[in-house]
């Protein structure tokens, strides 16, 4: 029996583990000798899991919350480290996979090791070379353990082995989104604010902010709404913000009313709303993604993206953040000038099954 944990430290990293729990699932159903745990690193109450979001990705609620909740990112280590451990010495396990880049992933990835299991990381090689970034370090240190390095493209993979990582211990699986974006592509939501809005399909931006480093620099953040706000002319902009967000963009838009707040969506309705938008202002990789598989034009407010596919042969431009490079390229969005953008490769939706092959094939 090939007993597997995975680990989950954050909203985000569900949507990308969900395939690999439905496979499981599925190859336990037809014989395979294969389990799983999910384990969430957080508290069982999150607000930021809304109650339909393992609904909406069709996989169970997490087996086992370690409850650990805090601000601090040094103290949230220690006790990861401390819950996980608990956790490993209760519960018979061959493999551990950790996801992307938080210091509750790099926690569990220390302790994994230290009780001599298998780590793999799937997302690996992802780096944006600054290394006084925290995310930074947890990705060299979490790689640095990792038994098998699960990479999303030929870059990561580059990355990865240019480190140090012996070939053989590196797997460009592909993109795992896209198996969470194609599975769901028929089951999306279209949210009711298109009704009480008045929106209509493709005539409308989205914009999402959760960068801390953005909303802690509000003149330069109030000069960038305000070109984008002014850039947009008649076209609404939709912005689906959580609470510390909504405060600090909340008093910089007050006098532009094509810049419309409204409370966060479930994931199906997120989905199907920048799925059908003219355009996406964002500072998450993972939107960005999205919208390159989407074929939606995407604008990321950043100088880099780990994610660089998506620049590279996808939908998404880097315009950092100035103000100016963002007004010139919502004009553009607005009046459909936008480049060319293609699949990059493996993003076919059969990531998971290569990873769960690979595990097969080891044990």
């Amino acid at each position: 029996m090939l007993n597997i944990c995975i680990v989950a430290g954050a909203r985000p990293n569900f949507i990308k583990v969900a395939p690999l729990v439905r496979i499981i699932i599925k190859a336990k159903a037809e014989g395979r000798a294969v389990d799983y745990h999910l384990v969430y690193t957080g508290a069982e109450n999150d607000p930021t899991l809304e109650s339909s979001l393992f609904e909406d990705l069709g996989i169970p609620h997490p087996d086992v919350f370690l409850g650990v909740d805090c601000v601090n990112l040094n103290e949230l280590t220690g006790r990861v480290m401390s819950e996980f451990e608990k956790y490993l010495d209760a519960n018979r396990t061959d493999v551990v996979i950790v996801v992307d880049d938080l210091a509750s992933t790099m926690a569990v990835a220390i302790v994994a090791k230290k009780h001599g299991l298998t780590l793999a990381h799937l997302v690996a090689g992802t780096r944006s070379f600054d290394i006084n970034m925290p995310k930074e370090i947890n990705r060299l240190v979490i790689d640095g353990l990792s038994d098998l390095l699960f990479t999303a493209g030929i870059g990561s993979t580059s990355t990865a082995t240019r480190e140090g990582a012996e070939l053989a211990n590196v797997y460009m699986v592909g993109n795992i989104l896209m198996d969470t974006l194609r599975f769901n592509r028929s089951r999306l939501v279209r949210p009711s604010l298109f009704d009480t809005l008045q929106l209509k399909e493709h005539d409308y931006i989205v914009f999402t902010l959760n960068r801390k480093a953005l909303l802690a620099d509000r003149d330069n953040l109030g000069r960038m709404l305000t070109s984008l706000c002014r850039a947009a002319g008649d076209v609404k902009i939709i912005a689906p913000l959580r609470n510390g967000a909504e405060e600090v963009v909340l008093p910089l838009v007050k006098d532009f009313d094509n810049f419309i707040i409204v409370k966060p969506l479930s994931y199906l309705e997120f989905g199907y709303l920048t799925a059908n938008a003219k355009g996406i202002v964002t500072d998450s990789g993972n939107v960005a993604e999205e919208a390159t598989f989407n074929g939606v034009p995407c604008i990321t407010l950043n100088s880099y993206t780990e994610h660089i596919e998506t620049v590279k042969c996808g939908s998404n431009v880097l315009v950092g953040e100035d103000a100016g490079k963002l007004a010139d390229a919502v004009s553009d969005m607005v009046m459909g000038r936008w480049k060319q953008c293609s699949l990059p490769d493996r993003w076919d939706g059969r990531t998971a099954e290569r990873i769960l092959q690979i595990l097969f094939n080891i044990k």
